[in-house]
């Protein structure tokens, strides 16, 4: 059906809603009339005033109807039908207000317009006495800057005052009167202002009767465990008090303030109560507002005190008459019988409140200073002598036993009146006969509000001290009586009840409450309240909103409020009423009418009332779902044109209001009544008001079991054991909540009614899950409840109470059979609420009907409707599964049983059908199979065992196995073969158990998919899964606990094991065991720290890299096997501040160092270099130490033993026999620095004197010169040959490529290790991208792509190898990166500190030749077509232009060596990679060796630096023709003059200075070549001609060169060019220039100065 049919069938409908009818107030019998002139307008909300009315329409349009006095034109001001506000026009007005002759709406954007009767200021406009059209107001929070307009959601109008209801639920006052609730005296209020004593509640709703205001305000949320104080914050009365009777003592702790303020405790300031003060002239009122103010002071003499059982207090006896309650003006309680009644009926409300309070007279003659105040409670001022008789007076009116509590009651009397009557003497005052101005009292009581929430004691605050002063010394004042000197903490204790404590109101505010409106409320009154209006239980006006304390708890939803008279309207359908009754209008004759008293209406229920002049209209359910309405006031009937005015004793049902249609809302004023009437069009709007009408009935329920079922059992004793305590606990509480939802939800409805009655803003539509989870919620703590026994448990001690109330039990649980047992009653009772779901689905379906079948509200009331049948079914299968488990739990009862027992455990099925059995059983054993919704139990004779199911698998086995009927349960330690009896009985427990554990890991028993009609399809749950489990007999795991995740039973992916000692290992699993990264903790119970490690592990053991950190402090960081140190790997031991810090590195083997290791001795300033064996130093070694010393040799058990070297450092040599440490013994030489040297024996410790046998030998100048450093030469021979050194490293390399032994396996293999270990360490650090630069992600990414070998090898193939390498260098992920990363770390190790000694140099370059060697190798493995160490590539046609030599001054820009082909060599390939991180130690032990001769060099560099550049060229011999003479400095040339200095030559000179910037030799002997073609190009710009250098010409010129670089190390840097460079290249173009070089650096040394 397309839209356009669509949306005018839905306006003819919508114009049967919103229909208008009035009729006149006061007959019951007259028939509504529709209001004319509206045609097909719906109307949403009408206001009725006293002679006029307001209506809002569907479209936001407001029209006015009646007697508008305000409006120009005489045919406007009474208006028969209704007239539109043009000014409102284009404005969407959303809410309108009625006052008794003045009007107000509320437009979307929360702006106020007001019109009409302005006298007291009641439009906000000042100075205007009537507003003719509709005029916005400005309402601004001076609170904040800039100022803020306040928007507004809600209007009340009085007779001469007007409320407003903020966004932020603030109240916002302005008119006249005490009625605004405003701390001022000056009247009209134009400019609204803020209710500030309700700033900071949620106030919900506000109400404005002629005189009187009432709010509607959410409860604040339970402060838990806050001290109580023990006084009132105001009237500093004692806030619990005892009352002693003949035979019993009454405690009451319902203290009600008279001030009628209830500050907080923490925010004083926000509260300060400043009464308004009135001068007796009465500048500010008009005349009568001041008598109505005034009166109540003069009528009452006393106020009467209530008390807790309602026995009377003031029975006064006949010598009194004149201080009972007979008063001057008016006799409001003809005899004493009346007080008492009086009393009586209060105390059902449990006001009670304390004697003290009640006793309040007021002086005969009241002084002008005195009167004070006009709307204050309270009299204005005693003197000591009145106070004494009045409490004389009291004690004989009640009899000797007088209430006494533990401080004299006169003496907070006497406080309270001090504190409100300021005698003149007092500063607060002003002696000369006019009245303390409002500021004087206000700032005076401000002062002591500041005061008392300092000092934090609420008893001794200034009206103490004010007190004391003007008493004086008249004595202290005691009432007698039993019990005067009881403390109050002592009476808080007995007041309270022994009640078991749980909360059967939901203490939370919940999204519940966000969602739907909050119940828990209270009720705020506050202006005149002459006749009982404001419900405090007297007639004082009151100047400050107070909470009507009797309505507390009463949920209270809606508040009207009449002429002078108001109705609360409960969740419960219950309507208070409280004020005038003069026309009967409350709907009770109980008097007194000043406190809340239920109203007798007859229908099934109220759910909507109306306050009018002098009636009221309640608007009730009916049998049929429509609702009635009720009349309750005036009743004026023409009989015999007599007119004859009469009240109606009870509401009267409305007839001829039926007959209309469905009533939406009730609308009450001045003259006339007002309803809004719906016809019901397809049955829909029957259907809203049965399934509201419902809801409130079945809440009315629900609170009737839980206040008269519930609570009592919850009261009772001895209801067993803790457990079944707690889940009744649980059950109530949930109860408690579903009842609390549902109230709200009925309250939610009714307020639906009187609005637009959209379909989809129902709440069980909107949120439905609030519903389903509340009902899943209860439904669970109900069945749990069932399981344990709990309602046979309970009717034991119940039983008392439950027959007495039989009929109720049965009434309420809708059981009428007879003779049913308690049980059964209490089963039914508490699953009752679930037939609840059945109605909603029924009610959303009858709803859907009303629309066509495709459009969006069929379709989503449709889906509603499945789901909560949905659930309902789901439900009722919970509660048959939990009664089929009591019964199982009934059958067999037994210590097994119970102990299997749990709340939350359903059985599923059971084999005591012996219809499953254990395989290969023996003949008499028992194995009897339960399963339940958690755990499968397999129970032996005696012994039970449980499986939980969420780490279980079940298989059925294959039939050729011989396994006829097999089922295989898998547990983590335990394999079962279950043999059932027939193949249905194997199926039915295949299929029960992989439900069961598909629902036990989906954790989705209680949430069913709503909707899904209960047939979910069957699935077979995971082989793989996260589960949680308890080991229980496996050796290695005993009580361990697992979490993490499973494959067919065992652990396998990550997860986390806790062992009971402590012990913790998270990471991967495979097949049960540790295997691949995880970290691992060990408590050490004796250091109270833990070992921690982090690697790699295998089949449950360390294996791979990892770093184990030691409790001790000490940290291995390298490689494991089997759970032991083996392989390569660093010790660090201590810190440096610890006792022995040392730190080893090297081979490891077994848990034991053995192998070639560098160990540092930090303590002792010794390094040693060599072999191992069995944690001892063993085979040759190196130590050298921090002083210097030298050692080489044999080592044996840690010992220097057998044959070495020992060197000082002044060149003192030791070769021969060692015993121990630094001790000779035995044969050997030792050769003094200058060449002499002693054979012989020695004995003794070097440096300590040594013992010598021997000879002495001075050999003679003309011997050969080589002999001398003989023992320099032999350096190194006993240390530990470099190819030995780090074979574990390499070793480590090769087998990640997949090699048992260097060279040995599959190249492609090795390819594939590589690719897996870059993308697996790839992977691992994509969960911490911290670790991985951008750079770092790119060089990774190229890595995966190896270089082609195809074809010929080519320079082009050999550059792309070497970019390979270094990149594959440059991260630890590849093996290579990580073997040079590891070499260098161990370089680094050895060769820094201490063993920064000159003569480890040679030591130093042998191990990087080796470390090439030995690279190169592998080099060679993945790269097989790589040519040899030495081999030539040749180079192609193309790149052999030939080139000339470097003397004909063109450089060549081509990196490669000048040889005719491309040698390839290690150091030319590897170099490159490995020097750059190498160059520090290495480049400063040559530093060290060439100490010496460089120290000479570089003075004599110095000194000829002096010089300037003519002297320095003429000096070293330079021909003239090669003398530049002109240079260019800074851009321009210049001549070469006598003074010219560091001109010559610069360029050059610059070249070689960077000799010092690059590592390696190629690249060394690169800048050297350069600086050579500098100077060739030089040369010829001064000669301008072609020639060829002479190895004569050449050198001085280039000695020049050397001497202007001056280069620091330039012998390191020659003797490292020399060690280090291509062997190829020494007779090359190169050499020769090196040579150059290394002959210019001597020449240096030796020059001869003159």
């Amino acid at each position: 059906m397309d839209s356009q049919e669509r949306s005018s069938e839905e306006a003819e409908g919508a114009k049967e809603r919103g229909l208008v009818y009035v009729w006149k107030a006061g007959s019951c019998s007259l028939t509504p009339e529709r209001l004319p002139g509206l045609s097909g307008k719906t109307v949403l909300q009408a206001a009725l005033g006293i002679h006029h009315g307001l209506l809002l329409t569907e479209g936001g349009e407001v029209y006015s109807f009646g007697k508008l006095p305000w409006r120009s034109g005489p045919e406007e001001s009474c208006a028969n039908s209704p007239i539109l506000e043009n000014t409102l026009l284009g404005h969407h007005v959303i809410t309108v207000a009625a006052g008794s002759f003045h009007n107000g709406a509320v437009t979307e954007s929360g702006v106020v317009y007001m019109w009409g009767n302005n006298s007291a200021g009641q439009c906000a406009v000042a100075n205007q006495p009537c507003v003719p059209e509709p005029q916005p107001i400005s309402i601004s929070d001076s609170e904040t800057s800039p100022l803020l307009s306040v928007r507004i959601l809600q209007l009340a109008c009085g007779e001469e005052h007007t409320l407003a209801l903020s966004l932020s639920r603030e109240i916002w006052a302005w008119g006249s009167g005490c009625q605004l609730g405003l701390i001022t005296t000056t009247f009209p209020v134009t400019k609204p202002q803020k209710v500030e004593h309700l700033a900071g509640r949620v106030v919900l709703q506000i109400a404005c009767g002629a005189y009187h205001s009432l709010a509607l305000v959410q409860c604040l949320p339970v402060q838990e465990m806050k001290p109580i104080p023990e006084r009132c914050n105001h009237c500093s009365q004692l806030l619990i008090t005892m009352t002693d009777k003949e035979d019993h003592v009454i405690i009451s702790d319902s203290h009600c303030c008279p001030l009628g303020v209830a500050l907080s405790d923490n925010q004083p300031e926000n509260h300060v109560f400043c009464p308004s003060l009135e001068t007796l002239e009465g500048k500010s009122l008009t005349g009568s507002q001041r008598e109505d103010c005034q009166k109540p002071l003069a009528e009452e003499h006393t106020l009467v005190a209530l008390e807790s059982d309602g026995a009377s207090v003031l029975s006064s006896n006949d010598g009194q008459e004149d201080s009972g309650i007979s008063s001057p003006g008016n006799i409001l309680f003809p005899d004493k019988k009346e007080v008492k009644e009086y009393l009586i009926s209060l105390s059902d409300h449990s006001l009670n409140e304390s004697l003290e309070k009640n006793i309040c007279t007021e002086p005969e003659q009241p002084s002008q200073e005195e009167q004070l105040s006009a709307c204050i409670p309270g009299p204005p001022g005693t003197s000591t002598s009145a106070l004494n008789s009045l409490v004389a007076s009291c004690a004989s009116a009640v009899g000797v036993r007088v209430a006494a509590t533990y401080e004299a009651g006169a003496l907070s009397l006497k406080k309270v009146m001090n504190f409100y009557g300021t005698p003149s003497s007092e500063p607060g005052s002003q002696s000369g006969g006019g009245s303390p101005g409002p500021e004087a009292l206000k700032d005076s009581r401000e002062e002591q509000v500041r005061l008392e929430s300092m000092q934090g004691k609420k008893s001794s605050s200034l009206v103490d001290i004010r007190e004391e002063e003007s008493e004086g010394g008249s004595r202290r004042l005691s009432l007698p009586g039993l019990l005067s000197q009881v403390s109050p903490r002592l009476l808080r204790k007995v007041g309270r009840a022994k009640m078991r404590t749980v909360a059967l109101t939901p203490t939370y505010s919940g999204e519940a409450d966000a969602l739907l409106p909050s119940l828990r409320t209270e009720v705020w009154s506050w202006g005149k309240g002459k006749e009982g209006q404001l419900g405090h239980g007297d007639v004082l006006p009151r100047l400050q909103p107070l909470c009507v304390k009797s309505l507390d708890g009463k949920e209270v939803i809606h508040l009207s409020a009449g002429g002078h008279h108001s109705l609360a309207l409960t969740a419960k359908s219950q309507v208070y009423s409280w004020g005038s009754n003069i026309s009967g209008q409350l709907g009770h004759l109980n008097s007194p009418t000043t406190v809340p008293r239920l109203a007798k209406v007859c229908g099934d229920g109220v759910w909507s009332t109306a306050a009018g002049l002098d009636y009221s209209l309640f608007l009730a359910d009916e049998e049929d779902f429509q609702p009635g309405l009720y009349y309750s006031g005036q009743e004026t009937t023409t009989e015999s044109n007599l007119y004859e005015n009469s009240c109606t004793k009870s509401p009267v049902l409305l007839l001829s209001c039926s007959k209309i249609g469905y009533i939406s809302n009730v609308i009450a004023g001045g003259d006339n009544c007002l309803v809004l009437v719906d016809k019901n069009v397809m049955g829909y709007i029957a259907s809203l008001h049965e399934l509201a009408s419902t809801e409130r009935r079945f809440y009315f329920k629900l609170s009737e079991i839980k206040s008269q079922v519930l609570r009592p059992l919850l009261g009772l004793d001895n209801l067993g054991n803790a457990n079944t305590i707690q889940l009744l606990q649980e059950m109530a509480s949930r109860f408690s909540k579903l009842c609390y939802l549902i109230g709200q939800h009925g309250a939610s409805l009714s307020s639906f009614l009187h609005g637009v009655k959209e379909a989809r803003s129902l709440a069980i539509l909107k949120h439905s899950s609030l519903f389903l989870d509340s009902y899943t919620e209860y439904c669970t703590s109900v069945t749990n409840f069932l399981v344990m026994g709990g309602f046979m448990l309970l009717a034991k001690p119940a039983i008392d109470f439950l027959s007495k109330n039989q009929e109720l039990l049965q009434k309420l649980s809708e059981k009428n059979e007879e003779n049913l047992q308690l049980v059964e009653v209490l089963n039914a009772l508490f699953f009752m609420p679930f037939g609840r779901l059945h109605n909603y689905a029924r009610t959303l379906l009858k709803l859907a009907t009303c629309f066509e079948v495709a459009s969006p509200e069929y379709q989503k009331l449709q889906d509603s409707s499945s789901c909560y049948e949905s659930l309902a079914v789901h439900l009722s299968r919970k509660r048959k599964e939990a009664e089929y488990t009591l019964g199982f739990w009934k059958t067999f009862p037994g210590k097994m049983t119970d102990s299997l027992r749990k709340p939350e455990r359903r059985l599923i099925c059971e084999s005591s059908n012996r219809g499953l059995s254990l395989q290969h059983a023996g003949r008499f054993s028992v194995n009897w199979f339960i399963l339940f919704n958690d755990a499968l139990v397999h129970a032996q004779f005696s012994t039970h065992h449980i499986f939980p199911l969420s780490t279980l698998w079940v298989e059925a086995l294959s039939e050729e196995a011989g396994n006829v009927n097999g089922l295989k349960i898998t547990t983590p330690e335990e394999q079962l073969v279950l043999v059932s009896s027939t193949p249905q009985e194997k199926t039915k427990w295949l299929r029960a158990i992989s439900q069961a554990v598909d629902q036990a890991l989906k954790g989705t028993s209680d949430l069913i998919l709503y909707g899904a009609g209960g047939n979910v399809p069957r699935q077979e749950p995971p082989i793989s899964r996260s589960a949680k489990y308890t080991f229980y007999k496996d050796p290695r795991f005993k009580d361990a606990v697992y979490d993490g995740r499973w494959l067919s039973g065992k652990p396998h992916g990550r997860g986390i094991l806790k062992w009971a000692d402590g012990r913790m290992y998270s990471g991967t699993f495979r097949t049960g065991l540790e295997d691949g990264y995880g970290e691992y903790r060990v408590p050490n119970k004796a250091l109270n720290k833990d070992d921690h490690y982090v690697g790699y592990w295998k089949e449950g053991k360390m294996c791979g890299h990892g770093v184990y950190s030691y409790a001790t402090g000490e940290v291995y960081e390298g490689c494991f096997q089997d759970n032991m140190r083996h392989g390569h790997g660093l010790l660090r031991s201590g810190k440096l501040t610890s006792s022995s810090p040392s730190m080893f590195i090297g081979q490891w083997t077994m848990d034991k160092k053995s192998g070639y290791g560098v160990f540092d001795d930090i303590t002792r300033g010794e390094k040693y270099m060599g072999m191992w064996q069995d944690d001892l130093c063993q085979g040759n070694g190196v130590v050298v130490t921090q002083f210097g010393l030298y050692y080489e040799g044999a080592f044996s058990t840690n010992k220097m033993m057998g044959t070495g070297i020992l060197l000082s450092e002044d060149d003192t040599v030791y070769e021969g026999e060692f015993s121990d440490n630094w001790t000779l013994s035995g044969k050997g030489t030792l050769t003094l620095p200058n060449g002499d040297y002693i054979e012989g024996l020695f004995s003794g410790e070097w440096g300590s004197g040594i013992k010598i046998t021997g000879t002495y030998f001075k050999p003679s100048l003309y011997e050969n010169e080589k002999d001398k450093p003989k023992a320099l030469r032999k350096l190194g021979i006993l240390a530990v040959p470099p190819d030995e050194k780090w074979k574990a490293v390499f070793e480590e390399c090769w087998n990640q490529l997949g090699c048992e032994s260097p060279g040995q396996g599959d190249r492609w293999k090795a390819w594939d290790n590589i690719a897996v270990a870059l993308t697996t360490n790839r992977r691992q650090h994509k969960d911490s991208p911290e670790l991985l630069s951008r750079s770092h992600t790119q060089t990774l990414e190229s890595l995966e792509f190896i270089p082609q070998h195809i074809g010929a090898f080519t320079l082009e193939k050999y550059e792309n190898i070497k970019k390979y390498l270094i990149k594959a260098c440059d991260t630890p992920l590849h093996p290579l990166g990580k073997l040079v990363e590891t070499l260098v770390a161990v370089y680094r190790m050895t060769y820094v500190g201490v063993g920064a000694n000159r003569r480890l140099l040679q030591e130093a370059v042998r191990e990087i030749k080796s470390y090439l060697k030995r690279i190169f190798q592998l080099v060679r493995f993945l790269f097989p077509d790589l040519p040899e160490e030495g081999s030539t590539i040749p180079f192609l046609a193309t790149e052999t232009k030939g080139r000339r030599s470097f003397c004909s001054g063109k450089s060549d820009s081509r990196s490669e060596s000048p040889e005719p082909g491309y040698v390839v060599t290690s150091f030319g390939l590897l170099l490159p990679v490995l020097l750059p991180r190498l160059y520090p130690p290495l480049f400063m032990l040559y530093a060290l060796d060439n100490e010496r001769e460089e120290d000479i060099y570089w003075e004599c560099v110095l000194r000829l630096n002096k010089q300037t550049d003519m002297a320095l060229l003429s000096f070293l011999g330079v021909q003239v023709k090669f003398w530049p003479g002109t240079v260019s400095i800074l851009g321009e040339s210049r001549k070469v003059s006598s003074n010219t200095k560091d001109a010559c030559f610069a360029s050059a000179v610059e070249c070689l200075q960077q000799i010092s910037t690059t590592f390696t030799p190629a690249d060394k002997l690169k800048v050297i070549q350069q600086t050579f073609e500098e100077i060739s190009q030089n040369v010829l710009e001064t000669l301008q001609e072609d020639f060829l250098w002479s190895m004569d010409d050449l050198f001085p010129v280039f000695l020049y060169v050397v001497l202007r670089a001056r280069i620091r190390n330039l012998g390191s840097e020659v003797h490292l060019i020399e060690d280090l460079m291509d062997p190829y290249l020494q007779h090359g173009e190169q050499g020769i220039m090196f040579t150059t070089l290394k002959a210019c650096y001597y020449q240096i040394q030796h020059e001869k100065l003159t």
